[in-house]
C-alpha cells in the first residue's frame, strides 16, 4: 500500500508539473524579443498588412498572452498540444514522428554507457591505484570532458571518411527504404518484418552516435561505480565476509555490488533522461531526425506550440525516469520504505 500511495502521489505531481512547465516555457518563449511573423513569413508577405493580420489571427497571436495561455491549457487537457507553425501539423503528430528516433539512439547509448561504465568501474575499484586503475580513470575523465560535438566530428572523420569502416550520417543507408512502421524504432521494426539486412544496417548507423552520446554517461557511471564500490568494500560486513574465507569475486558480486548500486542507478537515470531530451549538436552532425533537431528548428522559427510541446515531453521523461529510479531503490535496498 505504501508503494501504491507513493506512486499515486508522484503521478498527481506529474499533472501539476506539466502545467507548471507549460506556464514557464510559455512566458519565456513569448518574452523573447523576436516576432514569429518575421521568422515565418517572407519579406513580400510581411509588407502585406492583410497577410500579417491573417497570420496572427490564425495562430492566436493577436490575443493577449494570458488568453493565449488559457486557450492552450484548455486544449492541452484534451490532449491537444496545438499545431506547429513551422510544419503545419499537430505537435503531437510531430512528436510521435521524431521522438522514436531519439528513443532508439538513447537506448543504444545508455546500454553502451552502462555496460562499459560498470565494467570499468568494477575493474578500477578492484585494481585500485594500479596502472589499470589510472588508465580507466583517465578514460572516464576524457569521456566526461571532451565535447560531444567535437567527438562526433572526429569519429565521422576517422571511421567514415578516412577508414571507411562505419556508415555515414542518417538512420539507415540512403539506398534502403525504412521498414514498415510498427514502433518507429528501425532496428525493432526491421526485425519484426524479418529484414535482417536492414536491421544490421540500422544497428550500424546507431554505432557512432551511440558511442559519442554514451561516452559522457559512461565516464560518470565509471567514476560513480568505482567510488561507491570502494566505499562499500571498506565496511565491516565486507571484512567479515573475507574472514569467513569467501573469494574476492564472490564478495564483490554477492555482497558489495548490490549495496553500491543506488548512486549508480541515480546517475544512469539522469543520463538516460538527458539522452531522451535530444542532443541537438550530435543529432545535427549525424543527420539524426530526433527530438533535438525538431526543437532546434522550432526555436529558430519561434514555433511556440512546438517549443512548449517538446518542453512538456522532456519534463515528463524526467519525472517518469525519476519515479522508476526511486522504485528501483526499494528493490536494491530492502531498507527503503515508501510510507
Amino acid at each position: 500500500m505504501g508503494l501504491l500511495k507513493y506512486t499515486a502521489r508522484r503521478l498527481v505531481f506529474l499533472a501539476f508539473l506539466v502545467i507548471g512547465v507549460s506556464l514557464v516555457v510559455f512566458v519565456i518563449s513569448h518574452s523573447v524579443p523576436s516576432d514569429p511573423v518575421l521568422a515565418n513569413l517572407s519579406q513580400r508577405n510581411i509588407d502585406n498588412q492583410e497577410m500579417v493580420d491573417s497570420f496572427k489571427a490564425k495562430w492566436g497571436l493577436d490575443k493577449p498572452m494570458y488568453t493565449q495561455y488559457f486557450i492552450y491549457v484548455g486544449n492541452l487537457v484534451k490532449g491537444d498540444m496545438g499545431t506547429s507553425i513551422r510544419t503545419q501539423r499537430p505537435v503531437m503528430d510531430d512528436l510521435k514522428k521524431y521522438f522514436p528516433a531519439t528513443i532508439e539512439l538513447a537506448i543504444f547509448s545508455i546500454i553502451i554507457a552502462v555496460f562499459f561504465g560498470m565494467l570499468f568501474g568494477i575493474i578500477s575499484a578492484i585494481k585500485r591505484n594500479s596502472a589499470i586503475d589510472q588508465i580507466i580513470r583517465g578514460i572516464s575523465v576524457v569521456g566526461v570532458s571532451v565535447p560531444s560535438f567535437w567527438l562526433g566530428l572526429m569519429f565521422l572523420l576517422l571511421f567514415y571518411v578516412n577508414l571507411g569502416i562505419a556508415p555515414g550520417p542518417g538512420r539507415i543507408s540512403p539506398y534502403l527504404a525504412p521498414p514498415a512502421a510498427v514502433t518507429n524504432l528501425y532496428v525493432i521494426d526491421a526485425l519484426l518484418a524479418g529484414d535482417w539486412s536492414l536491421a544490421v544496417d540500422a544497428l550500424q548507423h546507431l554505432l557512432l552516435p551511440g558511442l559519442v552520446l554514451g561516452s559522457f554517461t559512461m565516464g560518470l557511471i565509471t567514476r560513480t561505480t568505482r567510488s561507491s564500490l570502494l566505499e562499500v568494500m571498506s565496511l565491516d560486513f565486507i571484512r567479515t565476509a573475507r574472514a569467513k574465507g569467501l573469494t574476492e569475486k564472490m564478495i564483490i558480486m554477492r555482497h558489495a555490488l548490490g549495496n553500491a548500486l543506488i548512486p549508480v542507478v541515480t546517475v544512469i537515470g539522469i543520463g538516460f533522461g538527458n539522452l531522451l531530451g535530444g542532443m541537438v549538436l550530435v543529432e545535427t552532425i549525424f543527420a539524426w531526425p530526433g527530438i533535438g533537431q525538431y526543437a532546434y528548428k522550432a526555436a529558430g522559427n519561434l514555433d511556440f506550440p512546438a517549443i512548449i510541446g517538446v518542453s512538456i515531453l522532456i519534463s515528463i521523461n524526467y519525472v517518469v525516469i525519476n519515479l522508476i529510479v526511486d522504485l528501483l531503490y526499494g528493490i536494491l535496498d530492502p531498507r527503503v520504505r515508501y510510507n
